[in-house]
C-alpha cells in the first residue's frame, strides 16, 4: 500500500494492514480446521509476517490509542455506538492473542522492550507527572514501545466494557504471560495497568486479586505494594528523627509502579464480590502513612486516596477506621468531630491541604492530591449515618472546599483541562451532599446571626456556630461566591457545552459538573423559602437573585435540550416547575428574551424523545417525560399566560379561551401527546406517559381558560376523546399483579383519566355544536351499546360507527355493554395495605420500633418516613425507612456497633431488609388500591352523568339503568368488594334507582308523531316484576355484607326507600286518578288500557316485595333496628325511614308485631320522653337530634296511619300521649312572640324546629283524635278524650300561641299548625267543661277573623301576591280546610251543645273584647258567599282545563305555552324542545292543577254544607219562635242572645247565595249534587218563609 508522507494516513493504513492480518488469520485458522494444506500457504504464512513486521515496527496499536481510541470524538460518541465499536476489537484482539505468529511477535516485543528500557530513574522535585499515557512512561527515544502498547490497546478496550471479559480464556492467557519476567517501570505500569481495567467485573476482580495474592508472578503481588509502602514509610521516619536530614526522594519508577499497583487495588476492592472483599485486605493503615510527607508526589498522594475511598463502602466499621487515620495520617485539615481544630490565624505556615494545594500543586498548575482528597470526603460523608450534628463536624472541610478550592478555580491555571473538571466536580459534589443530606430546621431560623451586624462590622459567625448546609444557603440567596461560579459554569449555554460534550476530551467531566449544579440549584430552590421570609432583606429567594439577570434563567430553562444526559434534561425541567410557581411573569420574560419559541419545541423534542424510548423508567423523579406532564398539570389553574399555555401553544396574544388549537400546523407538547395518547405505542414503557397524558387533557378540559379550545380539538373527528380507547384500554385485562404490578396500577389511572375525560365531555359538551353533539353520541354509543336518540326526540343513530363491518354490528347485538365490562375490569379483591408488622418481623422488638417509626404523626413531610407520590398517594420512603430504621436500632440497642455481636448486626440487617421488602411490597398495593378506587370513581362518575344528562340521547333508558344498578348492586354484595367501593357503588345505585324513577314520568321523546295522549300519563316504562325483585334482593344481599359501616348503610337504606317510592306509583302521581279515569273514559283508542290489570300488578309486586322481605327479616331487622337505636343521629334518622317504608308495605301487621316483641316501639318512646327540645340549641348536634326525633314521629304516625284505628289504638294503649308530655318536645318559651328580635340566623333555626318538631307532635297528637268518634259522645269521662285534653292544657301555651297568630302573615307552616291545633281542639275540646283555657274564645276570634274576611281574592296573606300559582292553590286549599274544622267545631256546639248565634255582629254595644264575641250568623253568609263564588271559579277552571285537555292536540305552541307559563313549571321546558313534548309537559299540569281544583270542590261542598246546616238549624227555630225569644237552656259564652233582633235582612243576603248554589253545574263541578241541592233549596225556602214573617 502507498502511504507517501503523511503520518496519519499512514497510520490508519497500519490499522487497515492490522486488520488484514487478523482476516488472515481467521483464514489460517480455517484452515487449520479442516486439516488439509493448501498450495500456496507457505505464501500467505509468509505475508502474514511481513504485514506483522510493519505493524510491530510502525506500532500501530499506540497510533490508534492516540489517534482514535483516546480521541475526544471516540470517547464521547453514543455509548452504543461505542459498545459496538469495542465489541469489533474484542473480536480482533482475541483473534490477534489467541494466533501463534502473533503470539511470536509479541513475545519478541516483550523481549526487546526488557532489554531496552532503563531500569530506574529518579523522580525530581520537579517530576510530578500524572498522566500515564505520555511518552515517559512508555520511554525510549525512538517512541513508545510495541509491547506496552498491546498493553494498552488491550486496557482501552475493555475499559468501558468489562462484561465481555466473561470466559476470555485467551485474554488470561496473555495475561500470564505479559506479567512474567519484567525488569522495569514502564513495562510493569502498562501491565498493571491493563489487571486494573480486567478487575473492572466482579469476576474479573476476583481473578486479579488471586493472581496478585498467590505465586503465579515471580516480581508482581500484593506484598510488593505493601512492602514498597512499608519501606518508604520507614526511610521518612528515619529522615524525620534525623536533624537535618533531607526527606529522601521517591524514584519515578517506584512511585509509577506505587499509582499502578494502587489503580489495580482500587479496582479489585471496589467490583470485588461484596463478602469475599471483607477478608483480603485485613490492614490498610499502610495506604495511610506516606500522605503526610511533602516529598511523596502528589499524584501518588491521588492514587493513595482513591484506593482508600474504595474501602468505605467495605463494611460501616472500615468506613470509621478510614476516618481514624485519616485524622491520624492526613494533612491537617479540620474533619471528624474536632471542629475547634479549625484554622485559625497562625505565625507560621504549616504544611496542610491548603499548602499544598496553593504552594505545590497551583505551581505546576496540577492538582491529583487535592481532586482525591475531596472524593475520599465525599464518599466518606455519603456513607454518614449519624445526621443528628447536621454536618457541625465537617464544618472545616467545608470551609477549606469553599473559600480554597471552589472560590477562586475559574481563576487557577490548569495542565490538563481534565483536572479542572475533576477538581470542580468533587466540590460540587459535595455541596450537593450537604444539601441532600440536611434539612433546614425551624431552630436555624432563629440561630441565625444578627444581620444588621454582620452588614457593618462585616465580621462572620464563629465556625463552631457554622452550618454547611446554612453557610451554603446563605451564599446563593445573596448572590455570592458559590452562586456566581455555578452560573458561570452554566451561562456559556446549552449549545456551548454541547460543542465542548462533543468535542473535547474532558466533555463528560464538563457534563457531570453542569449537572451537579443544575441539582444543586434544585436542592436551593427547594429549602430556600422556609428561611427567606426571616432572612430578609440580606438574603433573598433564589428565583429573585435569578431574576436580577434574565439570561441567567433563560440559561437554566434551556438545558432541558441538553438531550446527552437525561440528568441535565430533569434538572431543567424541575427548575421550571419550581420558577413558574413563583414567577408570575416567566412566560413574559421568556417571550421578550426570544426563547419562547425554541423552548416550545425542545420540550416537545424532549417528550417525544421519551415517549421513544425502549427501557423502563423505574423512578416518575426521573422520567423527563413524567416531569414535563406534572409541569404542564401544575400550571393549568395558574394566572394565564402560564407555563402550559405557552408549551401547549395557546394563543398568548389573544384571548386564551378564544384559541383555535391547530397541532397539526405548530410543533409542541400538545402535537406530541395527542399522537401518543392516539397511537399508544410501547405501553408497558410509556404506560406512566400515557396516564398522565389523559389526566393533562381532562385538567385541560376542566379549567375554566382552556376548556373551550381543548374541547372543540378533541371533539374533532380524529380524535373524539380518544372514546375508542375504550376497546383499546378500556376493556382489556389487566395486567398480573404478579407480573408486572406497576403496570397494572398505570393501566387503571389510564382507564379513570380516559372516563373522566369522557365524562366531562357528556357534561359540559355544548350539544348545540354538531361536533360535540356527534361525539357525546359517540361516547354513549360506545359505553352503553345502545341506539342514539336525538335529544329532540328525532332520529335515532347507529350504535356502530361507520367502519365497522357487518361482522361487528352481529357481535355487538349479543355483546354485553362496556359500561358494565369496565365494572368488570376492578372487581377484584384489594391488595392487602395492612400495617401490621409481626406477621413481617419475628422478632418483637424490632416490630415495635419499625411501628414506632411508621406511626409518628411527624412522619409525613420532608425528611419524614412518608412522601406524597406525583398520583396523591401517601407512601412511605424507603430510603428514609432505612435510615430511620438504622438510626432507631443504633439509639435503641447500641451494643450493636461492637464487634462482637456480628451475629445480632446481621440479624438487624436481615429484618431491615424484610421491613424494607415489605415497604416496598405496601406501596404497590397502596397505590394498587388507590387505582382500583380511582377508576371506580371515574366509571362512576360517567354513569351518573349519562344517566343525569345525557339519558335522553339514549333508547332503552330504562333497561340500561336497571343493567348497570343490577350490576352496581351485584358487585357491592360481593366478598371481593372492599367498603369504599360499596359507598361508590351505593351512591350509582342511587342516581339509577332516581333515574328510573324519573324516567317512568318522563316525556316518552321517541314518539314520531306530534300527538300526544292520555296513554302517555301512564307509566309505559315500567320495570317487570321480576325486574323489581331482582333488584330488591339483590340491594338486601348489599345491606347484609359481612363488612359494612354506618355510613354505607345509610347510602343503602336511602337506595331501598328509593325502591319502595319506585313501586308505590305506577301511574303519573301528579295525575290524580279521577282525572285519569275522567280522561280515559272519553279516550277514543283505549281498548288497551286496562286500569284494574295494572292495579292487579301493583299489588302481586307489594305482596312478592313484602314476601322477599319476610324472609331476611330477622337480620334486616337486627341491622335497621341496631342503627336506629345505637347510630349516630344522622344514621338513626334514615334507619328510621326505612322502618317507616317497611311498615307502609306491611301485611297482616307483621312488622308492626315484630317491632312490637323486639320492644322496639317502647325504646322509640323512652326516647321521645328524653327528648327536650331547649330553645338555645342551635348547633348541629342539636338539629340532628331533632330530625331523629322528627322521624320517630314520623314512623309512629305511619303506624297510626296505615293500621287505623287499631293503630292508634296500638300508641294510645302504650301511653304515647304522657311520653310526649314527658319530652316536653314542644314547650316553647314563645318562638313566635321573639321571632322579630332575633337575628335571621335563629329565626331560621326556629322555623326548622317548628318543622320538625312541633308540627309532627300535632300531627300525631290530631291523628290520635281520630278514636274520639268511635267513643259515646255523651261519656264525657272516656279516656282518651280526657288524655288528649289534659295533653292540650299541659301545652295551653303553645295551642294558645297557634290560635294567636296573624293568618294574614302565615306562611305554609305556620298554616299547617293552625290547622292542627284547630282540627284537635275541635275534636276534645267540645267535652271539656271548663271554660278556663280562653281556647274557646281563640277559636271564636279565628273565626271572626277567617270568616269575615273575602276569601276569593287572596289577599289574607300579604305574601301571597308574590307566590306562584302553584303555591296559591296551595294556599287557598289550607285556608278552606282552616275553615271547614272551624265550621264543624261551630256546627258540633250548634247541634251537640245547643249555641245559638246572632244574626249580626253587634259587639259595638259592648264593651267585651272581640275574643269574648261568638260568630254571628252574617259571618257565616259572608264566608257562604266566598265560598261559593270559590266553588263557581273552581268548577269553572276544571272544567276548562279538560276541555283544553281533550283538545291538546289542536292547540297552537303558543296556546301551549301560555298554559305552561300559567303552571309555572318552567324549569321543565327549554328553547329547544318541540311541540309534542310542549304539549306532554301541558297536559301533566293541566291534569296536576285538574287534580288541586277537584280537591277544593270537594271540600268547599262540604263547607257549604255545615255553614247551610247551621244556618237552616238557626232559621227553622225562628219559624217555630217567631213570637217568643230563645229557651234559657241554650248556651251563651260571654253575651246574651237578642231575640227581638231581625233577620230578614241576612235572609235578604242569604237568598242570591243560595240562588247561585242552586245553577251550580254537575258537569264541571264533577259530583253528584242531588243532595247538596235539596239542602240548598230547604235554606232557600226557610230564608223566604223568615223574610215573609
Amino acid at each position: 500500500m502507498a502511504t507517501g508522507n503523511d503520518p496519519t494516513v499512514e497510520g490508519f493504513v497500519g490499522g487497515i494492514r492490522l486488520a488484514w492480518a487478523v482476516h488472515l488469520m481467521l483464514i489460517q485458522d480455517g484452515i487449520a480446521s479442516r486439516e488439509s494444506v493448501l498450495s500456496g500457504s507457505s505464501n500467505e504464512v509468509g505475508y502474514l509476517n511481513q504485514c506483522l513486521e510493519v505493524i510491530f515496527l510502525e506500532n500501530v496499536f499506540q497510533f490508534l490509542l492516540d489517534k482514535v481510541l483516546r480521541t475526544a470524538a471516540y470517547q464521547n460518541d453514543d455509548e452504543d455506538m461505542i459498545y459496538m465499536y469495542n465489541a469489533y476489537l474484542h473480536k480482533l484482539i482475541t483473534c490477534f492473542l489467541s494466533n501463534p505468529h502473533a503470539r511470536d511477535k509479541i513475545k519478541e516485543s516483550k523481549d526487546k522492550a526488557m532489554s531496552m528500557l532503563s531500569p530506574y530513574r529518579v523522580a525530581g522535585s520537579n517530576d510530578f507527572v500524572q498522566d500515564h499515557s505520555s511518552s515517559s512512561l512508555h520511554g525510549t527515544e525512538t517512541g513508545p514501545i510495541p509491547f506496552v502498547s498491546i498493553l494498552d490497546f488491550v486496557s482501552e478496550i475493555y475499559q468501558k466494557e468489562p462484561e465481555l471479559l466473561s470466559g476470555n480464556d485467551v485474554l488470561w492467557t496473555f495475561v500470564s504471560f505479559a506479567g512474567e519476567d519484567h525488569t522495569n517501570f514502564q513495562t510493569l505500569v502498562a501491565f498493571l495497568n491493563m489487571l486494573s481495567t480486567l478487575a473492572s467485573s466482579q469476576e474479573g476482580a476476583s481473578k486479579v486479586y488471586e493472581l496478585l495474592q498467590g505465586k503465579a508472578f515471580r516480581s508482581i503481588g500484593w506484598s510488593t505494594l505493601f512492602e514498597c509502602l512499608a519501606i518508604y514509610d520507614e526511610k521518612f521516619k528515619q529522615s524525620l528523627q534525623t536533624a537535618g536530614a533531607m526527606l529522601p526522594e521517591i524514584q519515578e519508577g517506584d512511585a509509577k509502579a506505587l499509582v499502578a499497583y494502587l489503580n489495580v487495588l482500587m479496582k479489585v476492592v471496589e467490583n470485588g464480590n461484596p463478602i469475599e472483599r471483607k477478608n483480603w485486605f485485613p490492614d490498610i493503615e499502610p495506604l495511610f502513612k506516606l500522605l503526610s510527607y511533602e516529598n511523596v508526589p502528589p499524584y501518588l498522594k491521588g492514587a493513595l486516596r482513591n484506593a482508600i475511598a474504595t474501602f468505605v463502602r467495605v463494611s460501616p466499621l472500615l468506613k470509621d477506621t478510614i476516618w481514624t487515620y485519616l485524622e491520624q495520617y492526613d494533612l491537617p485539615v479540620v474533619v471528624g468531630p474536632h471542629v475547634h481544630n479549625g484554622p485559625q490565624p497562625i505565625a507560621t505556615q504549616i504544611y496542610d491541604m491548603q499548602f499544598e494545594l496553593n504552594e505545590i500543586e497551583a505551581r505546576r498548575e496540577q492538582y491529583p492530591s487535592t481532586i482525591s482528597f475531596l472524593n475520599l470526603i465525599n464518599t466518606l460523608i455519603a456513607e454518614e449515618k449519624d445526621l443528628s450534628d447536621r454536618g457541625q463536624r465537617f464544618i472545616g472541610i467545608f470551609r477549606f472546599i469553599y473559600d480554597h478550592v471552589f472560590a477562586p478555580f475559574p481563576q487557577r491555571a490548569y495542565a490538563d483541562p481534565s483536572e479542572k473538571w475533576q477538581l470542580v466536580g468533587a466540590c460540587l459534589k459535595h455541596f450537593y451532599r450537604i444539601l441532600s443530606m440536611y434539612d433546614v430546621k425551624d431552630e436555624d431560623i432563629e440561630g441565625v446571626v444578627d444581620q444588621s451586624r454582620l452588614l457593618t462590622a462585616k465580621e462572620s459567625s464563629p465556625l463552631q456556630m457554622q452550618l454547611p448546609v446554612l453557610e451554603l444557603l446563605k451564599d446563593f440567596m445573596s448572590g455570592k461566591t458559590a452562586f456566581r461560579n455555578i452560573m458561570g459554569i452554566l451561562l456559556p449555554g446549552v449549545n456551548s457545552i454541547i460543542a465542548e460534550r462533543n468535542n473535547q476530551i474532558y466533555g463528560q467531566l464538563l457534563e457531570n459538573a453542569v449537572q451537579l449544579s443544575l441539582e444543586i440549584i434544585v436542592l436551593v430552590l427547594e429549602k430556600d423559602l422556609l428561611l427567606s421570609d426571616y432572612w430578609r432583606p440580606l438574603y433573598q429567594p433564589l428565583d429573585v437573585i435569578l431574576s436580577q439577570d434574565h439570561n441567567q434563567i433563560v440559561a437554566l430553562l434551556e438545558y432541558v435540550r441538553y438531550d446527552c444526559q437525561p440528568k441535565i434534561q430533569q434538572s431543567s425541567i424541575k427548575i421550571m416547575s419550581i420558577l413558574s410557581s413563583r414567577l408570575g411573569e416567566l412566560v413574559q420574560l421568556l417571550l421578550k428574551s426570544n426563547t419562547a419559541n425554541s423552548l416550545i419545541e425542545d420540550y416537545a423534542a424532549c417528550l417525544e424523545l421519551r415517549s421513544e424510548e425502549s427501557q423502563i423508567i423505574e423512578s416518575s423523579n426521573d422520567d423527563p417525560g413524567i416531569l414535563i406532564m406534572q409541569l404542564l398539570i401544575d400550571n393549568i389553574s395558574r394566572p394565564a399566560p402560564n407555563i402550559t399555555h405557552l408549551l401547549l401553544k395557546f394563543d398568548l396574544d389573544a384571548s386564551i379561551d378564544r384559541t383555535v388549537l391547530q397541532p397539526k400546523f405548530h410543533y409542541s407538547c400538545m402535537k406530541v401527546i395527542l399522537d401518543m395518547l392516539e397511537k399508544l405505542l410501547k405501553p408497558d414503557i410509556n404506560a406512566p406517559l400515557h396516564e398522565f397524558g389523559f389526566q393533562l387533557l381532562y385538567e385541560l378540559c376542566v379549567d375554566p381558560l382552556t376548556c373551550g379550545p381543548t374541547m372543540d380539538l378533541l371533539s374533532n373527528q380524529k380524535y373524539q376523546f380518544f372514546v375508542k380507547h375504550l376497546d383499546t384500554i378500556g376493556i382489556a385485562p389487566l395486567p398480573k399483579r404478579n407480573n408486572n404490578q406497576s403496570l397494572r396500577i398505570s393501566s387503571l389511572h389510564q382507564r379513570a383519566w380516559l372516563l373522566k375525560l369522557l365524562a366531562v365531555e357528556l357534561h359540559a359538551g355544548d350539544v348545540s355544536s354538531s361536533k360535540h353533539k356527534e361525539t357525546c353520541q359517540t361516547i354513549l354509543a360506545y359505553l352503553f351499546g345502545q341506539g342514539i336518540t336525538e335529544i329532540g326526540g328525532g332520529q335515532t343513530m347507529s350504535l356502530l360507527p361507520l367502519q365497522d363491518s357487518a361482522e361487528n354490528v352481529a357481535t355487538r347485538t349479543v355483546s354485553k355493554s362496556k359500561v358494565l365490562e369496565l365494572l368488570e375490569i376492578i372487581q377484584f379483591r384489594s391488595p392487602d395495605t395492612a400495617t401490621k408488622l409481626s406477621n413481617i418481623v419475628t422478632s418483637m422488638k424490632y416490630d415495635l420500633l419499625a411501628e414506632e417509626i411508621l406511626g409518628n404523626p411527624a412522619s409525613s413531610g420532608k425528611g419524614g418516613v412518608y412522601y406524597y407520590s406525583e398520583r396523591g398517594d401517601r407512601l412511605i420512603d424507603l430510603a428514609s425507612f432505612h435510615d430511620q430504621l438504622w438510626q432507631k436500632f443504633n439509639s435503641a440497642y447500641p451494643q450493636l456497633s461492637n464487634l462482637g455481636s456480628e451475629v445480632e448486626l446481621n440479624d438487624v440487617r436481615q429484618t431491615i431488609q424484610q421491613l424494607l421488602r415489605w415497604g416496598w411490597k405496601y406501596n404497590k398495593n397502596l397505590e394498587e388500591q388507590a387505582a382500583q378506587l380511582h377508576m371506580l370513581t371515574s366509571w362512576s362518575q360517567i354513569v351518573e352523568i349519562s344517566a343525569s344528562r345525557r339519558l335522553s340521547m339514549l333508547e332503552d333508558r330504562s333497561e340500561i339503568l336497571f343493567q348497570v344498578l343490577d350490576a352496581s348492586l351485584s358487585a357491592s354484595a360481593s366478598p371481593d368488594c372492599s367498603l369504599k367501593m360499596a359507598f361508590i357503588l351505593s351512591q350509582v345505585a342511587l342516581t339509577c334507582m332516581a333515574k328510573l324513577q324519573d324516567e317512568r314520568f318522563l316525556f316518552p321523546g321517541s314518539l314520531n308523531s306530534d300527538n300526544i295522549m292520555c296513554l302517555d300519563l301512564i307509566v309505559a316504562k315500567q320495570l317487570s316484576n321480576g325486574a323489581c325483585l331482582t333488584i330488591l334482593f339483590k340491594l338486601i344481599m348489599a345491606v347484609l355484607r359481612p363488612e359494612s359501616s354506618e355510613a354505607l348503610r345509610r347510602r343503602q337504606y336511602a337506595l331501598l326507600l328509593s325502591y319502595f317510592q319506585y313501586c308505590q306509583n305506577v301511574i303519573d302521581p301528579d295525575v290524580p286518578t279521577t282525572v285519569l279515569q275522567f280522561l280515559l273514559l272519553n279516550e277514543q283508542d283505549n281498548e288497551y288500557i286496562d286500569l284494574p290489570k295494572i292495579d292487579t300488578e301493583q299489588a302481586e309486586l307489594a305482596r312478592a316485595n313484602f314476601s322477599t322481605l319476610r324472609k331476611e327479616a330477622q337480620s334486616i331487622l337486627d341491622l335497621v333496628i341496631k342503627d336506629a337505636t345505637h347510630g349516630s343521629e344522622l344514621g338513626k334518622t334514615v334507619a328510621l325511614y326505612v322502618l317507616d317504608a317497611l311498615i307502609c308495605i306491611d301485611h297482616e301487621r307483621y312488622f308492626l308485631s315484630q317491632l312490637q316483641s323486639r320492644g322496639f316501639l317502647r325504646s322509640c318512646l323512652t326516647s321521645i320522653s328524653n327528648f327536650a327540645n331547649q330553645d338555645g340549641g342551635h348547633s348541629l348536634d342539636a338539629l340532628q337530634r331533632a330530625c331523629t326525633f322528627e322521624a320517630e314521629l314520623a314512623l309512629l304516625l305511619r303506624i297510626s296511619h296505615k293500621y287505623g284505628k287499631s293503630g292508634a289504638q296500638v300508641l294510645f294503649s302504650m301511653g304515647i300521649l304522657e311520653y310526649l308530655a314527658l319530652g316536653r318536645a314542644i314547650n316553647l318559651q314563645g318562638p313566635f312572640r321573639g321571632a322579630e328580635t332575633r337575628l335571621r340566623r335563629d329565626m331560621a333555626v326556629d322555623v326548622d324546629r317548628q318543622r320538625t318538631v312541633v308540627t309532627p307532635v300535632l300531627r300525631l297528637v290530631f291523628s290520635l283524635t281520630s278514636l274520639v268518634d268511635a267513643s259515646n259522645f255523651l261519656e264525657v269521662k272516656n279516656k282518651i278524650v280526657r288524655e288528649v285534653i289534659d295533653f292540650v292544657k299541659g301545652h295551653q301555651s303553645l295551642f294558645d300561641q297557634v290560635l294567636r297568630l296573624d293568618i294574614t302573615e302565615a306562611d305554609e307552616l305556620k298554616m299547617e299548625q293552625i290547622n292542627l291545633v284547630v282540627g284537635i281542639l275541635s275534636k276534645v275540646w267540645p267535652y271539656e267543661e271548663s271554660n278556663g283555657y280562653g281556647f274557646v274564645q281563640g277559636l271564636f276570634g279565628l273565626m271572626h277573623t277567617v270568616f269575615s274576611r273575602d276569601l276569593e281574592v287572596p289577599s289574607f296573606a300579604r305574601s301571597i301576591v308574590i307566590l306562584s300559582p302553584e303555591k296559591q292553590r296551595s294556599s287557598e286549599l289550607q285556608m278552606f280546610r282552616l275553615c271547614f274544622s272551624l265550621c264543624s267545631y261551630l256546627y258540633f256546639l250548634v247541634t251537640k251543645k245547643s249555641l245559638r248565634l246572632q244574626s249580626s255582629d253587634a259587639s259595638s254595644s259592648y264593651p267585651t273584647s272581640i275574643e269574648l264575641q261568638q260568630p254571628s250568623l252574617s259571618e257565616l253568609d259572608s264566608l257562604l258567599a266566598s265560598v261559593t263564588t270559590t266553588l263557581e271559579r273552581a268548577a269553572e277552571e276544571k272544567s276548562l282545563l279538560l276541555n283544553k285537555i281533550g283538545d291538546i292536540n289542536e292547540l297552537s305552541r303558543q296556546e301551549v305555552d301560555e298554559i305552561i307559563n300559567m303552571c309555572v313549571r318552567q324549569d321543565y321546558i327549554s328553547s329547544s324542545d318541540n311541540i309534542q313534548k310542549r304539549r306532554h309537559i301541558a297536559m301533566v299540569e293541566m291534569c296536576r292543577v285538574v287534580g288541586s281544583r277537584d280537591q277544593l270542590i270537594t271540600l268547599l261542598l262540604l263547607l257549604s254544607e255545615h255553614v247551610l246546616n247551621i244556618i237552616l238549624i238557626h232559621l227553622q227555630e225562628r219559624l217555630l219562635d217567631s213570637s217568643a225569644p230563645l229557651p234559657t237552656r241554650s248556651l251563651t259564652f260571654g253575651e246574651k242572645y237578642d231575640p227581638q233582633q231581625d233577620i230578614s235582612s241576612l235572609c235578604g243576603k242569604l237568598l242570591p247565595t243560595l240562588e247561585r248554589l242552586e245553577v251550580l253545574s254537575e258537569e264541571k263541578v264533577g259530583h253528584n249534587l242531588k243532595v247538596f241541592r235539596r239542602l240548598v233549596t230547604s235554606a232557600k225556602e226557610i230564608a223566604i218563609q223568615n223574610m215573609v214573617l
